[in-house]
């Protein structure tokens, strides 16, 4: 799994390449939670899940936490081109009822402007 943080218009972009599972779910938690400290006044943050090619119950879990801590901050985390393999574990545990999926990172953006 490779991560990559980007800034758009005050907006955060996490760009996920990869699995997103049980081997790396401590690595991405930390770097997102250190990005998170280095930019505190992010309220939209999209998932980039283009590339991501795996998920399991671990990785899931990180993006619920990961969920529940920026609403916390009064912010929120949309899902932006979650791939088929993906989108069958957030359709088999209702993930999807819990983050708004979008077709693009654009779109996401433009979501809850």
């Amino acid at each position: 799994m490779n991560v990559r943080f980007d800034l758009s218009e005050g907006h955060g972009i996490v760009t996920v390449t990869g699995a997103l599972n049980a081997a790396c779910v401590d690595s991405f938690r930390d770097q997102f939670h250190r990005w998170m400290g280095d930019n505190d006044g992010i309220r939209k943050i999209v998932l980039d899940l283009a590339a991501m090619d795996f998920i399991d119950s671990a990785g899931l879990g990180v993006l619920i936490a990961m969920l529940k801590r920026v609403s916390e901050r009064g912010g929120d985390i949309l899902i932006a081109k979650l791939q088929k393999k993906a989108r069958v574990v957030f359709e088999i545990t209702r993930a999807y009822k819990i983050f708004e999926i979008y077709d693009s990172v654009e779109e996401a953006l433009k979501a809850k402007a």
